[in-house]
């Protein structure tokens, strides 16, 4: 059962009623008229392969108020490709992969490297930034969403509850941010967002002190939720992070770019389940091991554009106040499983604890040892100035893959 608690310095827009999909849907379709809207995909090619996509394509069909569908397709050779055009026609609506492994948009890539704009690391924050940069040069909406190509608990409800907030006219939200429940085939999920994000905000809290910063984070409910929807405006200032800090990334721009009174959250999804990262504790340089040396390392950035001076010893405070602080949690989210007949691996819970303390030391290293690392990608506002036709040459590349 939902609740309506304000807890935080944003917008939580709740599932009070379960409203009727078709409702929302025909509010969608009037707002369209006035506020055209986008969804873009990032996706890998092996996602077509996988069990999710085909289902949320099935599903997407009949979103009738989206404009333009937009897939960013990664690590896809030329067969590849052509097999991708043909598994997305099944979509009525106007859409357009960016096929990011062929000729022309490699083109466009070299042309920004020569002006030392280009993305460095391959992945998903590559992907939805020359996804966003199309979305731009298009000019076919004014608001568009993103969701990630791996949900296998996917309904269109998600999308229609996620684009609302930035749809309606008569709202004044420039950003909105999807939570849900994760709670899949009766376990408890998420564990980077429980074990990680908010015994570390509440930790740096005791560290540093009061800041906004923090407070700000500690409203979201699902900081890591890969579903945000913006107006597309917001895409011209906007500095994708290129590492696996890309959702807090995200909304550390938006705090620096807009009042809380434009940002929200809204409950998407009663029941939400992906595709699952192993923990990776030999190598630091996959799996959730890497996830939350990055994630760690988007918050202290922040912090230290905003004056907050941290040394190593700050960092082996944080990591012993980070270690008692998420233990407590790791109680209350067993105590919470229990009660609700929930599996929960409280053993596995706290070798999680474990790994990412010593990735908070690690991510600090990172941060005294490398203070010129730059892991945000330009904004187009930038790119445009170095380049001025630049969006002319992305939507000529990505027409020209599309045809036929």
């Amino acid at each position: 059962m939902a609740d309506f608690f304000q807890n935080g310095v944003i917008t939580t827009l709740h599932n009070l009623t379960s409203r009727p999909l078709e409702e929302l849907e025909k509010e969608l379709e009037r707002f369209s008229t006035r506020t055209p809207m986008s969804l873009v995909l990032p996706s890998l090619f092996s996602e077509l392969e996988g069990p999710a996509l085909g289902p949320i394509l099935d599903d997407l069909k009949n979103a009738n108020y989206l404009k333009e569908i937009v897939i960013g397709l990664d690590r896809a050779d030329e067969t590849q490709f052509k097999y991708a055009k043909e598994y997305f026609s099944r979509l009525p609506q106007d859409h357009r992969i960016l096929w990011n492994d062929g000729p022309r948009l490699r083109a466009v890539d070299r042309m920004l490297a020569d002006q030392g704009l280009a993305p460095t690391e391959m992945g998903k924050g590559r992907n939805v930034w020359y996804c966003f940069g199309y979305v731009l040069a298009s000019g076919r909406s004014r608001a568009v969403a993103l969701h990630d190509c791996d949900i296998v608990t996917y309904k269109r409800e998600m999308l229609a509850r996620l684009i609302y907030p930035v749809a309606n006219p008569h709202f004044n939200y420039q950003f909105c941010k999807g939570y849900y429940s994760r709670i899949a085939n009766g376990s408890l999920n998420g564990r980077v967002c429980r074990l990680l994000v908010t015994p570390l905000i509440r930790s740096l809290q005791k560290i540093v002190g009061h800041s906004d910063y923090l407070d700000y984070l500690d409203s979201f409910r699902y900081a890591l939720a890969g579903e945000f929807s913006m107006r597309v405006d917001v895409l011209n200032d906007l500095r994708i992070p290129s590492d696996w800090g890309l959702e807090i990334g995200v909304i550390s721009e938006m705090y620096r770019n807009y009042a809380t009174s434009r940002i929200c959250q809204v409950d998407i999804a009663d029941v939400y389940d992906h595709k699952h990262q192993e923990m990776s504790e030999d190598d630091p340089q996959k799996g959730l091991s890497r996830m939350s040396t990055d994630i760690t390392k988007a918050i202290i950035r922040k912090l230290a554009t905003q004056g907050e001076v941290l040394s190593m010893e700050t960092f082996r405070s944080l990591k012993a106040t980070y270690y008692r602080i998420a233990l407590d949690f790791v109680q209350r989210f067993y105590d919470d499983a229990v009660i609700n007949g929930l599996s929960i691996d409280r053993h596995k819970e706290e070798k999680a604890v474990e790994l990412f303390a010593e990735n908070i030391v690690r991510a600090g290293d990172v941060f005294i040892n490398n203070p010129m690392e730059t892991p945000f990608m330009p904004s187009w506002n930038r790119v445009i100035s170095a380049v001025p036709d630049i969006l002319d040459h992305v939507y000529e590349a990505v027409e020209e893959d599309n045809k036929g």
